[in-house]
């Protein structure tokens, strides 16, 4: 069963830093684009960052030159700095069985796989 495992969720005061992991259960899943989204109460889904392919990286425009992701041995991990309450939200792993490109990596509903997703607090 394919699956995307989320971790490194928490609480954090603003201005502090979190580092939340995917693993994938099929290293295949990795391999062409991979995306963290994040869905806030009350609101709908947005896509946070994204890899594809040889590192082409995307970023919203909210948490550029704050977060990171980067493509991990089994998946991909996203090292955010500088939080601020309005990054508090469930955060979700995507996997994509075609590359990104253009605004693809943005859209919930290009993506094949999904993990259950991790909650992160950021307090003032």
């Amino acid at each position: 069963q394919v699956q995307l495992v989320e971790s490194g969720g928490g609480s954090v005061q603003s201005g502090g830093s979190l580092r939340l992991s995917c693993v994938a259960s099929d290293i295949t899943l990795t391999t062409h684009c991979m995306a963290w989204f994040r869905q806030a109460l009350g609101k709908e889904r947005e896509a946070v960052a994204a890899y594809t392919g040889s590192m082409t990286t995307y970023y919203a425009d909210s948490v550029k030159d704050r977060f990171t992701i980067s493509r991990d041995n089994a998946g991909a991990g996203l090292q955010m700095n500088s939080l601020t309450p309005e990054d508090t939200a469930i955060y979700y792993c995507a996997s994509r069985r075609e590359f990104c490109f253009g605004d693809v990596w943005a859209r919930p509903l290009e993506y094949n796989y999904w993990g259950q997703g991790t909650q992160v607090t950021v307090s003032s």
